[in-house]
C-alpha cells in the first residue's frame, strides 16, 4: 500500500489504483453486460471471499473499487492489480458511474455506501449473488462441506491446471501455486468454494459439486442439524442431470444426500464400496503414501504432501472432480504429491526460541482435533502450545461441549478474548473466553485465559523452549501472534 493519498480530515484513506486494465473476454453480468469495463464497487472488500472476487473481477477486465473498515492483508496486491481501495466507509467512495455494488454479508444496511447506492438507484447484490452470476456463465465446479472447502477447492483447481485445463477459480484462502485466492484462466471451468453460511451456496449454479462432510455449524443462521442437511439437500438439487455429485463415503450425513441428487453420484473414502478409495495407507511424518483404487484401476505409491488423514480424504474428492472435468490420472497423482496447501491451513511460519510456529484457521471442534493430531504427527514436539482465539460468541456457546473434547492433543491451551463480528449483545453477554477455559480445564486440558495478545506473548516468552511447537488457531486475527513470534529476535 505504497501509493496512497491520506484524507485524515474525514478519517478516510484512499489507495489509488493504477490505470484501468484492458480485457478482451466475453464474461458477462446479469445476462448481458460484459465484465470487461464494468465498474464494480465492493463494500467490505477486505474479507477473504470479497477480496478473491475483487481479484477475479480485475482479471476479467472490470474496473474495481472497494472499501473496508480496516487495513487488510492483500490490499496492496489488489491495488497493484488495478483496484482503488478505501479504508473506512464513506458515501463519497461510491462514484456516480458505478454499475454494480457488491456487499459483504457482514455489512449492515445502514452502511453509508449502501445508503448512497440505494439513493442513486444502483444495483446492489451480496457476495453470494455475485458468485451465482459468475457460476452461471461457466462450467462450474463447486466444493461444499462444513470443513475442508478452501484446501479442496484450491487442490481441485491445481489438479486441473496440472492437467492442462486452465480453470478459473475463487477460493476463500491464498494459494501461490494457483496464483492466489482467485484467477481467470482460459479454460471453460470455474472452481468455486461454496459456503453454506446463510445458505449462500443456494445462489450458485454447479455443473459438478462435492460435499466433503456435513456437521453442525453456523447455528446462528440454521435451526439445527436437520435444517443444515435440508440446505445441503437443496444445494445438491442444483446440480443438473448431466452433472456429477461427489460424496464422502465415510460421512453418514453427506452420503444421505445421494437421495436428493438428480445426477450421477460418485463417492470417496477409505472403505470398500467407495468409487475413489485410498487403501494400504503408510504414514510418513503426518503425510500418507497409499494405493488409489478407481474404476477397476490400481495406482500404487500415490502420495499426498499435506499432513493429516482428512487431507487425504479431501484429495480424493478433488481427484473425482478434476477427473470428471477432463484431467488425466497421471496429472491428478502428480498434483496430489506436489500441492503445498493454502495459507493459514497448518502453515509453518518459522521458528522462535527453537520452537516451531504453526498457524491454522481451525475454529470448529472437529477441525481443531484433526489439525492438532496432524501437527503432532508431523513435528513430534516436546510440548504443544495452542493459542486458540474463539470465533463468535454464539459458536462458542453452541459448540462448547465439543470444544471441551477438541484439545486433547495439546499440552497447554492459551485462550484470548473471543473474536466477535456478527454477535448480538445477548450473545456476548452469554459466553466469554473465561467460560471456555473453565470447560477445558474441567475436561483435563491445561488451559489459561489470557485476554490480550500481549498477555499471550508474555506467557509464551517465559515458558516456551527448544523443541516445542506453538500453534495459533482461529478464524480471527490470531495469526498476529504467530507473526510477532517469528519476527522477534
Amino acid at each position: 500500500m505504497d501509493s496512497g493519498a491520506l484524507r485524515l480530515g474525514k478519517m478516510n484513506v484512499q489507495i489509488q489504483s493504477k490505470p484501468d486494465k484492458q480485457f478482451d473476454g466475453e464474461r458477462q453480468f446479469d445476462g448481458g453486460r460484459s465484465l470487461a469495463g464494468c465498474r464494480v464497487h465492493l463494500v467490505g472488500i477486505g474479507g477473504c471471499g470479497m477480496s478473491a472476487a475483487a481479484r477475479f473481477l480485475l482479471d476479467s477486465g472490470s474496473v474495481v473499487s472497494g472499501s473496508d473498515m480496516k487495513a487488510f492483508a492483500g490490499a496492496g496486491a489488489l491495488v497493484e492489480a488495478g483496484a482503488t481501495v478505501h479504508l473506512f466507509h464513506d458515501a463519497q467512495h461510491l462514484r456516480d458511474d458505478v454499475d454494480l455494488v457488491v456487499r459483504s454479508a457482514a455489512v449492515p444496511d445502514s452502511n453509508p455506501e449502501l445508503v448512497a447506492a440505494t439513493c442513486k438507484g444502483k444495483r446492489v447484490i451480496n457476495y453470494a449473488e455475485l458468485l451465482g452470476e459468475l457460476t452461471a456463465k461457466k462450467t462450474s465446479v463447486c466444493i461444499a462441506g462444513t470443513h475442508g472447502k478452501s484446501t479442496t477447492t484450491a487442490l481441485t483447481a491445481y489438479m486441473m491446471r496440472v492437467g492442462g485445463l486452465e480453470p478459473s477459480h475463487v477460493v476463500g484462502a491464498e494459494s501461490e501455486q494457483i496464483g492466489g485466492s482467485s484467477g481467470v484462466g482460459a479454460g471453460e471451468h470455474l472452481v468455486v468454494e461454496s459456503c453454506e453460511f446463510d445458505r449462500s451456496f443456494l445462489h450458485l449454479h454447479p455443473t459438478s459439486a462435492a460435499i466433503l462432510n456435513v456437521e453442525a455449524d453456523h447455528l446462528d443462521c440454521f435451526d439445527d442439524i436437520d435444517d443444515i442437511v435440508e440446505a445441503f439437500g437443496s444445494f445438491v438439487k442444483r446440480v443438473p442431470k448431466s452433472g456429477l455429485l461427489v460424496l464422502n463415503f465415510e460421512d453418514d450425513l453427506s452420503l444421505r444426500l445421494a437421495g436428493a441428487a438428480n445426477c450421477r453420484v460418485q463417492t470417496f473414502g477409505f472403505t470398500p464400496g467407495a468409487d475413489w478409495r485410498a487403501t494400504d495407507l503408510r504414514a510418513d511424518k503426518g503425510s500418507f503414501v497409499f494405493t488409489l483404487l478407481h474404476d477397476g484401476q490400481v495406482f500404487t505409491d500415490c502420495r499426498v504432501k499435506l499432513a493429516g488423514r482428512y487431507n487425504l480424504s479431501n484429495a480424493l474428492a478433488a481427484a473425482a472432480l478434476a477427473h470428471d472435468a477432463g484431467a488425466e490420472m497421471n496429472a491428478i497423482i502428480e498434483a496430489m504429491a506436489t500441492f503445498e496447501g493454502v495459507e493459514r491451513r497448518m502453515t509453518c511460519r518459522g521458528t522462535w526460541k527453537g520452537a516451531t510456529v504453526v498457524d491454522d484457521y481451525a475454529h470448529h471442534p472437529t477441525e481443531i482435533k484433526v489439525t492438532l493430531d496432524a501437527v503432532r504427527c508431523r513435528y513430534a514436539p516436546k510440548r504443544m502450545w495452542v493459542v486458540f482465539q474463539p470465533h463468535q460468541a454464539s459458536r462458542t456457546h453452541q459448540l462448547m461441549e465439543g470444544f471441551g473434547r477438541a484439545f486433547s492433543d495439546a499440552d497447554v491451551v492459551l485462550v484470548p478474548d473471543i473474536f466477535s463480528v456478527r454477535d448480538s449483545d445477548e450473545d456476548r453477554s452469554r459466553t466469554d473466553s473465561a467460560q471456555l477455559v473453565e470447560r477445558l480445564n474441567h475436561a483435563g486440558v491445561d488451559s489459561r485465559y489470557m485476554p490480550s495478545f500481549e498477555d499471550v506473548w508474555a506467557h509464551l516468552d517465559n515458558h516456551v523452549s527448544d523443541g516445542d511447537c506453538v500453534v495459533t488457531m482461529g478464524a480471527g486475527d490470531v495469526w498476529k501472534v504467530a507473526d510477532s513470534l517469528v519476527n522477534r529476535v
